[in-house]
């Protein structure tokens, strides 16, 4: 039987300061000894000075090999991610860049690292989810965390933001995958057949009950129920829900019988269910039971860097090949798009229809977007937060920064070229409208 060996692992916090330390410590135990020894031979005057050189030679090398062991395994590894094909270059039309010092490379190529790694994880866990930017990836890691929990979740977002591919990657990250996983819309049934869908009926409940029915909680059993558009749900309907959340049972309609069920709740909504509470439409009480974790999904409008990516998604779909111009493109990420992705979609999937030489131009794009149709949904996308004139010009300089970056692989450089402005200017602006760069970099090669 081999024997079992044991391993310590030690903190270069604690090695380094450890070795430096006893180093020094030696050298000041060998210059007593030294001065003793020479002391007592009347030769110390000339051999002072040697060996003050030699110490501090024999540091300076000691020294330099501490930070070589730390540091090769660093340096190489550098090396080889800067060789990868898929880290971000500056084109070559650029010219020679600035010198930097090592540690600013190395924290450089960190930051780089990280971001492509999170892309790819987003692009692994979430294939259905597309979305590269800063605000998007936190969504990812919000996800991820509150997926293994039975913890209950409402998901808000304006309409067409991708709040059911939200409930659909909480159910496939959790414990409870391969469970059943049912999903009902609360528009879409009449408030008069809601209740009987939610929780079933007893045959003869009502007229028309020709037979018992089994409701959506019941085939949930086990699983995960995700209740979409909750904010449209009928008051007396939410207290009965109420229930189910806090009890886990309910009775079907028109019986007597007790139903107990194991189900995780998520919940999303268009509305402020927090007004709705204020005026009376919403139960209170209801709402701080659905709102244990929240997780706000941003209209496209404020994830811009988005619209490349998403763009590119859906025209490898399309049934024919075809690619955008870049004035489309930058038409694309001028828009407000207050239909949001859904928007967007069905935007591209008409103009690959309509584009016969496989390019899409500004003539094949809707009327309101080119501006040749006037379209109250661009002067004001929320009806209910008017914005200003400032507000509006700032959504469309953030569209065409995008769009710069993007064709520039976001290099600031090459993008302010493209704008006509200095680097600087670009820089300010990039930070006034917070646009995420990290996200428009290097994306024809993700």
């Amino acid at each position: 039987m081999a024997k079992k060996r044991y391993q310590v692992q030690v903190s270069l916090y604690i090695l380094v300061p450890f070795i430096t330390s006893g180093a020094a410590l030696i050298w000041v135990l060998l210059t007593e000894q030294v001065i003793q020894y020479m002391g007592t031979r009347g030769a110390y005057a000339w051999i002072s000075p040697l060996w003050k050189l030699g110490v501090l030679i024999a540091t300076y090398l000691l020294s330099l090999l501490v930070t070589w062991i730390i540091l090769n395994p660093v340096s190489k590894f550098i090396q080889k991610a800067e060789a990868l094909p898929v880290y971000p270059r500056p084109p070559e039309d650029k010219g020679p860049s600035q010198p930097i010092d090592a540690v600013a490379h190395y924290s450089q190529v960190f930051d780089q690292i990280t971001s492509i790694l999170s892309k790819v994880e987003a692009k692994e866990l979430f294939p259905g989810m597309i979305g590269q930017s800063k605000v998007m990836r936190g969504i990812f890691s919000q996800i991820l965390k509150v997926a293994r929990t039975d913890s209950t979740v409402l998901i808000d977002g304006e309409s067409g933001t991708g709040k059911e591919l939200v409930a659909s990657s909480l159910y496939e990250h959790s414990f409870r995958r391969g469970k059943p996983f049912i999903k009902l819309n609360c528009v879409a049934i009449p408030e008069s057949l809601l209740e009987s869908e939610l929780f079933g009926h007893e045959k003869g409940a009502f007229t028309g009950a020709a037979s018992q029915k089994v409701g959506k909680f019941e085939l949930a059993h086990g699983g995960t129920i995700f209740l979409d558009e909750i904010g449209d749900m009928p008051l007396a309907t939410q207290a009965k829900l109420l229930r189910v959340l806090q009890e886990k049972e309910f009775e079907r309609v028109g019986g007597n019988q007790t139903i107990r069920v194991d189900v995780r709740f998520v919940a999303a909504t268009n509305k402020n269910l927090m007004e709705m509470v204020r005026q009376g439409t919403f139960r209170e009480d209801l709402y701080y039971r659905l709102n244990v974790f929240s997780v706000h999904l941003p209209p496209l409008r404020e994830r811009k860097e988005d619209i490349p990516i998403l763009a590119a998604h859906f025209l490898e779909r399309a049934g024919n090949p075809v690619r955008l111009a870049e004035e489309t493109l930058q038409i694309l990420t001028a828009y407000a798009w207050p239909g949001n992705v859904r928007e967007l979609q069905n935007t591209l999937e008409r103009a690959a229809v309509l584009a016969e030489n496989g390019l899409i131009t500004p003539s094949l794009l809707p009327g309101h977007l080119t501006g040749t149709i006037p379209s109250q949904a661009i002067q004001q996308p929320d009806a209910s937060q008017p914005r200003s004139i400032d507000e509006r010009i700032d959504e469309v300089e953030k569209g065409l920064i995008i769009e710069a970056l993007s064709r520039s692989g976001g290099v600031q450089v090459r993008a302010a070229e493209l704008l006509g402005i200095n680097q600087r200017s670009l820089w300010h602006r990039i930070k006034k409208l917070g646009i995420d760069v990290e996200s428009l970099k290097n994306q024809q090669k993700m």
